[in-house]
């Protein structure tokens, strides 16, 4: 159990979450409400009032302010309220909500020094397990992309996920070596410069409830774990946070944890690159050509524009499985960020259903996504004269859209796939978000496989 919760049977102050509609019957109701009404207090979102008892501390009061009651009313909890201490819910509150707004703030990365303070504990509510769940691979997704890149190369990214998996009783082959060469040349290709050996991690899970037919979910991840640029070298600021450009391999592996710990009735797959872009003897050059597993070539107009190269071998071998669901998650361009900012997921898909279904989740899981399109029109910019495409274009617009069909040029179809664009990072903290790596998409892409592939074995 995470240090900022607590067993039902924990002796536990009282936390009442009160909405302004319902502040004067609260104060009408209990002893202390005169002295609210004389606090001031007004019940704005996430507004904390520590309340007196005849012995010192009698409770607290959090406002929900108006509107849906939101998880980042509770996010700032954990370190406002006294360090150590233990609360319960009181009220019809949406414990599933509150717990995880209020475990998400608690997180601080400890790995190099001990966090400032203990977090204040939360007794967890029955019906709040599976979000005290998603709160744990929040933390596990968090201290993957806060790890500097000195200590989380590609081995250690790969080691890391291959310990999920064996938690799991999931199978875990690393590919490297020769053997990737010949099976994923891309990924290769943009790992060849580094001292540190570029890797593959392929994981294969079944659930409890899942025969040889269950449904196949396939997730592929960009694990490019510091991104220097390659030749075409980043400047310095553009280069300062490039260790979490391994965030989409941390993401997809948080939602393979939590499709795992629940059990849902499926045949899953992960996949991910595991690779670092640095400068050296043979690392990729600007206007080489690579070979992908696919067997399309490729004219490197950009090495900056690894992502994509790292995800086209993964999205071919995962296609060619016919999955009923593949799904990728990369810190793939910038443009995505200039058109959406840091909060938003720029969701690409090529089933319309999909797309609505991860929409949905991301509005109730407050983990938001913006759909932009794979609009054909620009397929052309990727065009060159001297392989079957390029990774970039030479054009500079729509920058996060291109990339986008780029990827779509290595999957099926028919297939329903779903590309995720995201920034894995918060830039200043907020209640529920500290500063640091950030699960971006993560709980939306997993409510969404839990809503349409079945129910949960363990809810």
């Amino acid at each position: 159990m995470l240090p900022c919760f607590a067993d039902p049977g924990a002796s536990a102050l009282s936390l009442h979450a009160v909405a302004p509609a319902g502040l004067e019957a609260w104060c009408a109701a209990h002893p202390a409400g005169g002295f609210v009404r004389a606090a001031g207090f007004a019940a704005q979102p996430g507004e904390l009032l520590l309340l007196p008892g005849a012995a010192g501390l009698g409770g607290a009061l959090v406002g929900l302010g108006d509107g849906r009651p939101s998880a980042w009313s509770f996010g700032g909890l954990a370190q406002a309220l006294p360090a150590g201490s233990t609360w319960r819910l009181e009220g019809p509150t949406d414990a599933a909500r509150a717990t995880l707004g209020w475990g998400l703030g608690a997180y601080r990365y400890g790995r190099f020094r001990a966090a400032p303070r203990p977090p204040a504990r939360l007794v967890l509510a029955a019906d709040a397990l599976a979000a005290a769940r998603e709160v744990e691979a929040v933390w596990f997704v968090r201290d993957l992309i806060n790890d500097p890149a000195n200590v989380l190369g590609p081995a250690e990214l790969a080691e890391a996920v291959a310990a999920l998996g064996a938690a799991h009783g999931a199978t875990v082959r690393l590919v490297g070596g020769e053997t990737l060469e010949r099976d994923y040349p891309t990924v290769a290709a943009v790992g060849r410069g580094s001292a540190r050996a570029p890797l593959v991690v392929d994981l294969a899970w079944r659930g409890s409830a899942a025969g040889p037919e269950a449904p196949l979910i396939a997730l592929c991840g960009k694990g490019v774990c510091f991104d220097s640029g390659g030749y075409d070298l980043k400047p310095a600021t553009a280069m300062l946070r490039m260790k979490k450009d391994m965030g989409g391999a941390a993401v997809a592996a948080g939602v393979a944890r939590l499709v795992m710990q629940a059990d849902l009735p499926v045949r899953l797959r992960l996949l991910i690159g595991a690779v670092e872009n640095s400068i050296g003897a043979h690392a990729m050059r600007p206007l080489d050509v690579v070979r992908t597993r696919k067997g399309l070539t490729v004219e490197i107009g950009n090495t900056d524009a690894e992502g994509r190269l790292v995800l086209c071998d993964l999205l071919a071998d995962a296609d060619a499985a016919a999955p009923a669901l593949l799904m990728d998650f990369a810190t793939l361009t910038g443009a995505a960020r200039v058109a959406l900012g840091p909060d938003l997921v720029a969701l690409f898909a090529q089933d319309d259903r999909l797309a609505e279904d991860l929409l949905a989740a991301g509005r109730e899981a407050e983990d938001p996504l913006w759909r932009l399109p794979l609009w054909s029109g620009y397929a052309g910019w990727l065009d060159s004269q001297t392989a079957d495409l390029a990774n970039v274009s030479g054009k500079p617009h729509a920058g996060a859209v291109v990339a986008a069909l780029f990827l779509q040029r290595f999957v099926s179809p028919e297939r329903r796939w779903a590309h995720c664009d995201l920034y894995a990072w918060n830039d200043s903290p907020r209640p529920g978000r500290p500063e640091g790596g950030e699960a971006t998409g993560m709980r939306a892409a997993f409510r969404a496989l839990a809503g349409r592939f079945g129910t949960p074995a363990h809810a």
